[in-house]
């Protein structure tokens, strides 16, 4: 019978989280461990799926590469080393721009575009404490995506934060202003939902 690893407690680095090794996912924001959701459900993977292959298909050739969860995107303060990193998210989708950033373990610094689909068990957290961290991180551009309300919630950074939320239906497409020439047309996404 497997034991389930004892997790450390706050505030929790990297070093500490990278060494877990258990088979839960896990979200380190602030020096807080917090399990992830059971698998998400179907809808969920579709939406990502969709949006990933959009974002692929149309930086295709470009120095942007697009990816998806679970993959670890270290944000630490400036200063910090990896082993004192107290935030690592895994967002749903997203872009980096800056080859600099990508290493084996992941991503070290901000994405340039993040897209969290949203469900139930992590809606609060992505809408308060991610946005947050995201923010302090220097995250160009975030979106949340209300799959069962049909509904995008936006952030776009301003000089030195993101601006207030734009709130729009999932109609028509959305371009995506950190990657000039990208737009995410939401008919292929909501033809993928189940509901």
């Amino acid at each position: 019978m497997a034991h389930a690893a004892r997790t450390p407690e706050p505030p929790v680095t990297y070093e500490a989280y990278a060494a877990l090794g258990s088979d839960e996912r896990y979200e380190l924001v602030d020096g807080v461990l917090y399990a992830m959701a059971p698998a998400p459900l179907l809808d969920h993977q579709a939406v990502v799926g969709e949006l990933y292959f959009q974002l692929r298909s149309q930086l295709e050739g470009q120095p942007c590469r697009p990816f998806v969860a679970p993959v670890d995107v270290r944000l630490p303060e400036a200063g910090q080393d990896d082993a004192h990193t107290l935030t690592v998210l895994q967002p749903d989708v997203f872009v980096v721009c800056d080859p600099a950033k990508l290493d084996t373990r992941g991503v070290r610094g901000a994405p340039d575009f993040v897209i969290e689909v949203l469900s139930p068990a992590t809606a609060a957290r992505d809408h308060l404490m991610k946005r947050r961290a995201y923010e302090r991180a220097g995250v160009r551009e975030y979106w949340l995506v209300h799959p069962v309300d049909r509904l995008l919630t936006l952030y776009r950074r301003g000089d030195a934060s993101f601006g207030p939320p734009v709130i729009q239906e999932l109609a028509d497409h959305t371009p995506v202003a950190a990657l000039p020439g990208v737009a995410i047309a939401w008919e292929p996404v909501l033809r993928v939902l189940t509901v």
